[in-house]
């Protein structure tokens, strides 16, 4: 039998344990999925906007693999300083797969950056996303104007839950007390601001389109700011997908505002340069005006322009963090591998293998981890005869209770469920995420108990 160890329940992990029990060339595989969360699914759960249901429903097709005979959900695992090592995980399993994502933002590197009232994007996505490490709901309170910087689908989903009203989130599983505060807020200015022009950003149409559709938004865009970009004029040469964002954004320049309670404002070759003071917190944002420079970048032009906020997002992608025990490229934010391998000092390290954005940076949708995740257990399966010749180990599961670790298995995740269908209903909601650490596990143990 095959014993392997796959650390990260999102979908490079979820993928990558549904690989290993589809193959054929090896006939007992069991594969346990450790997470530090009780909870799985990982970004899926923690990272898609509450209001996109058809993305959110990928968690069905992953239940179905964690569900799996062959495959064992252990949450509340940590892996690293204070944890199981992965030293400890190679004593227990033959391969140990990492699927560990990219856990950081990426910094503005601007003055003003650590002013209260700035924000990385995915800080504010945790927030109502109820990821149980988030500390703080202040997000939106006393602000009026709000800056994302960025123009990727994580700046649209933040625009848009920033201009959304309570009514349109209320049917989501929101947690009640990031409903209460959007529900509340009294944001009405959101800019969302690339530094590139609109041929070049990053999201997606379908999630450029949704901010059209907002019942109480208006989309507001300068034409002649548009008009900077020489793709604009003649978008013919652009891929397909860039070609229908300039299409969407050429009818919004065109179509006046409807003067309804809140304004986005999409803009463009605009780089920060720094957040402003004001009052003790972020008052505004300083952009630099740029121009395209005639190789896919952009020059300043030491043209300034200031836009009031007192909430900014930070939207600028994220970064892979060292874990303790794993080699880290910290120039790539990855672990070096090949194939899928992990290298030590340029050598295979036999057993241990990356899959995700810690093998490939944090590049692609969530559908780019399936062969992402094909290639690593490929380089695994050819490695499966030298890997199974440590003869039978004992079941991880009793060694890391003797350890002292509580893992919550798939039936406490499954009382989490409960725990928060019954949440909902008593709020005359449906399913509503319980955001704290302590309720999550008060639910989870009862679980346990119960057995």
């Amino acid at each position: 039998m095959l014993q392997v160890a796959v650390v990260g329940s999102g979908p490079s992990g979820v993928y990558t344990a549904q690989s290993l029990v589809q193959q054929n060339q090896v006939p007992d595989v069991r594969v346990d999925v450790l997470d530090r969360l009780p909870c799985p699914y990982g970004l899926v759960r923690y990272g898609v906007a509450p209001d996109h249901e058809k993305i959110k429903s990928l968690q069905n097709n992953l239940r179905t693999v964690l569900e799996d005979d062959r495959v064992r959900f252990l949450g509340g695992v940590e892996v690293g300083p204070g944890g199981v090592t992965p030293a400890r995980l190679r004593e227990l399993y033959d391969a140990v797969v990492y699927c560990v994502g990219a856990s950081t933002d990426r910094r503005l590197g601007v003055p003003g950056e650590e002013l209260p009232g700035s924000w990385s994007a995915t800080e504010f996505v945790s927030w109502y996303s109820a990821h149980p490490d988030t500390t703080t709901d202040g997000f939106v309170a006393g602000a009026q104007s709000a800056v994302v910087i960025g123009v990727g689908n994580v700046a649209v989903d933040v625009t848009r839950m920033l201009a959304r009203g309570a009514d349109e989130l209320r049917p989501t599983d929101m947690p009640e007390a990031a409903l209460r505060a959007l529900g509340a807020s009294r944001v009405q200015e959101i800019s969302m601001v690339g530094r590139r022009g609109p041929s070049q950003a990053k999201f997606t149409t379908k999630e450029l389109r949704e901010l059209g559709s907002l019942p109480d938004a208006d989309v507001v865009v300068d034409p002649e700011e548009l008009a900077l970009d020489p793709a604009y004029a003649d978008p013919s040469g652009l891929p397909a997908a860039n070609r229908r964002n300039i299409e969407v954004l050429r009818g919004w320049a065109e179509r006046p505002p409807q003067g309804r309670a809140r304004r986005i404002r999409l803009r463009f070759f605009l780089r920060p340069v720094e957040l402003l003071e004001s009052a003790g917190r972020v008052g505004a944002v300083r952009f630099e005006r740029t121009l395209p420079d005639g190789l896919g970048g952009v020059r300043g032009t030491g043209r300034y322009e200031d836009i009031e906020a007192q909430l900014v997002l930070r939207s600028v992608g994220y970064r892979g963090v060292p874990l303790d025990g794993l080699p880290f490229d910290s120039q790539r934010g990855t672990v070096p591998h090949a194939g899928g391998r992990v290298l030590r000092d340029g050598q295979v390290s036999p057993g241990e293998y990356v899959a995700g954005w810690i093998k490939r940076g944090p590049t692609g949708v969530i559908g780019t981890n399936r062969p992402c995740a094909k290639e690593t257990v490929t380089s695994l399966l050819e490695d499966a005869p030298a890997l199974a010749g440590r003869g039978a180990l004992p079941d991880p599961l009793d060694v890391l209770r003797a350890d002292g670790l509580q893992p919550v298995e798939w039936s406490g995740w499954r009382a989490i469920e409960q725990a928060e269908a019954e949440l909902g209903a008593s709020l005359g909601r449906g399913p509503v995420k319980i955001a704290d650490w302590e309720s999550l596990l008060k639910a989870a143990r009862g679980a346990t108990a119960a057995r």
